[in-house]
């Protein structure tokens, strides 16, 4: 009797290319997340990251080329499948926090639950909340916070529904150098406290220092990666692209 053995890996990417007419965004991109790590995602403009990120992330299907979520082929899905899979088993952090404006801080962190029609689990709810440090304002609506106390409601958001990975977009670009340090600390924490999974876009060096390893893009290709990083091992190979 044979047995299947888990996937590694929370994502898979594999001969992943995406092209927009003559235009090659990805180029045979393979790579995969491992569960429990935090991967930074770097590259000049261009170099491909958004799209890396909307094809790893089933916002994109890529050209040609497998994605896996675990051990589920997503090219497979329907959209309404594709759909709910990324509300209920996948994070997302924007540089925009996307927050409801007419909802509080409770509504908009438990949006993805109730959207899948699923119960709220209170314990989590509040562990989550009181991870990102917002229990004091939960009736609070987004226009009476702080840009770092919004993207820490997009933080909780995102972990609430308790995703495989989450994919993180630019999450400190329109932060200052304090509350950036707050969120990725919270998505740092949520990777060595909580075994979740994160993949952060950025082209700041010292929000790339957070994360176990950052590879970088160039053309549509992985051209290297770094382990350990540091800001300034980060800044040495960026200026190598």
């Amino acid at each position: 009797m044979t047995t299947t053995r888990a996937t590694p890996f929370a994502v898979s990417l594999e001969e992943v290319s995406q092209s927009y007419g003559e235009v090659t965004a990805l180029d045979r991109v393979s790579r995969g997340f491992r569960k429990g790590s935090l991967t930074a995602i770097m590259g000049p403009s261009g170099s491909g990251k958004s799209t890396f990120l909307h094809c790893a992330s089933g916002l994109d299907r890529p050209s040609s080329g497998t994605v896996r979520l675990g051990d589920l082929d997503m090219g497979g899905l329907r959209e309404t499948e594709l759909t709910r899979l990324r509300r209920e088993r996948i994070g997302f952090v924007f540089q925009g926090y996307n927050l409801m404006p007419s909802m509080d801080v409770e509504r908009n962190i438990a949006l993805p639950l109730s959207l899948g029609n699923r119960q709220v689990d209170r314990r989590w709810l509040d562990e989550v909340v009181h991870r990102v440090g917002m229990a004091d304002h939960l009736d609070r609506l987004p226009a009476r916070l702080s840009g770092g106390q919004q993207q820490r409601v997009a933080v909780a958001r995102a972990l609430v529904t308790r995703p495989e990975i989450v994919f993180a977009d630019e999450p400190t670009a329109a932060l200052d150098p304090r509350s950036a340090g707050h969120v990725l600390k919270l998505l740092r924490d949520a990777v060595d406290e909580m075994g979740q999974t994160v993949v952060l876009v950025t082209h700041d060096p010292v929000a790339a220092a957070w994360a176990d390893s950052v590879v970088f893009l160039s053309g549509g290709r992985i051209v290297d990666e770094l382990t350990a990083p540091s800001a300034a091992t980060v800044l040495a190979h960026w200026g190598t692209l």
